[in-house]
């Protein structure tokens, strides 16, 4: 990274073939990363290339060196779009640090889940959600912890039972954080559920607890709910929000959406999951009508339902 900033001390603009010696990528993906997030080059003259200025590479160091810490690429990039000159390299430094000690507890974790260490897996769990709090210990932590031992059952053919146990413990952990809210915020709960047979329950889990720490209360049906039961609680409670997950394409069906009972006021439907995207070919935070919202991670959920609600 450092070699990378010495650029704040000039102000040239680079091209995109320069600026990936210096990171160490391919210009390819620097344009995925451009593409996809809007962390791309910022200098442009009428009649030639755009060209990278000091500010983008800070940007782009910073995201190279999240990614490597485990932060999934989105959620790097928005780390990474508010550095500035102004902030340069010492908030550069302080974010991409955090993320590389957060790398650490990651191994360590997975290392006491390979010897079925319940007890220490708890307790660093724990120990992250009370430092930095549920949406950041899932962004920073939880989820580089689920992709690295999913990739290791992938490549070795073992190992299921580690993936088990963390789910389980995580699943315990995520769901005292909203168990027993007090003064919540909302006068009506919101309503959470994982649609058809869908049987990832742990990222709904974790909004949950997200919306906890906001103070927004919820209902929770959890995995495999069927279109009978989210219909009843809407008659009955009438949430100002209702949030359906789908982890899998197969169980990401709109005709749920469309078979909602009609309350009023109307609640505001928000969808969550890659089954959504994945097959339907939209984009996040399109809006599917004027009720309907897909929406991308913690974060943007817990927003958007926070939005809704008026909070």
């Amino acid at each position: 990274m450092n070699r990378a900033l010495e650029t704040l001390e000039s102000n040239e603009a680079l091209t995109v073939a320069a600026v990936a010696r210096r990171l160490g990528v391919a210009p390819s993906t620097l344009r995925t990363w451009d593409r996809r997030y809007g962390i791309g080059p910022s200098k442009h003259n009428v009649g030639t290339h755009r060209r990278y200025s000091s500010n983008d590479l800070i940007r782009l160091t910073a995201m190279a060196r999240l990614i490597v810490a485990g932060v999934a690429p989105k959620d790097a990039a928005d780390k990474a779009l508010k550095l500035t000159i102004k902030n340069g390299k010492s908030s550069a430094e302080k974010i991409c640090q955090k993320s590389e000690d957060q790398s650490d507890l990651v191994q360590l974790i997975h290392k006491s889940a390979t010897k079925f260490d319940q007890t220490k897996i708890e307790r660093l769990i724990r120990k992250s959600i009370a430092e930095i709090g549920v949406e950041a210990t899932w962004v920073e932590v939880i989820s580089p912890l689920l992709t690295e031992i999913g990739d290791d059952w992938a490549r070795t053919g073992v190992g299921i039972e580690i993936e088990h146990l963390v789910s389980e413990i995580l699943q315990k952990i995520l769901s005292e954080n909203f168990g027993n809210l007090a003064k919540p915020k909302n006068a009506r709960p919101v309503l959470l559920a994982c649609i058809g047979e869908e049987m990832h329950s742990l990222a709904l889990t974790a909004l949950a607890a997200v919306l906890a720490e906001a103070k927004i209360k919820c209902i929770f049906l959890g995995a495999r709910t069927p279109q009978e039961a989210i219909n009843q609680i809407v008659i009955k409670t009438a949430p100002p929000v209702i949030f359906l997950w789908a982890q899998l394409s197969q169980n990401a069906d709109f005709s749920f959406v469309k078979k909602l009972p009609s309350i009023r006021p109307a609640p505001r439907v928000f969808l969550g999951g890659p089954g959504w995207t994945a097959s339907n070919g939209r984009s996040s935070n399109k809006l599917i009508s004027d009720k309907t919202i897909l929406t991308t991670g913690l974060g943007d959920a817990r927003d958007q339902i926070r939005q809704a609600l008026a909070l």
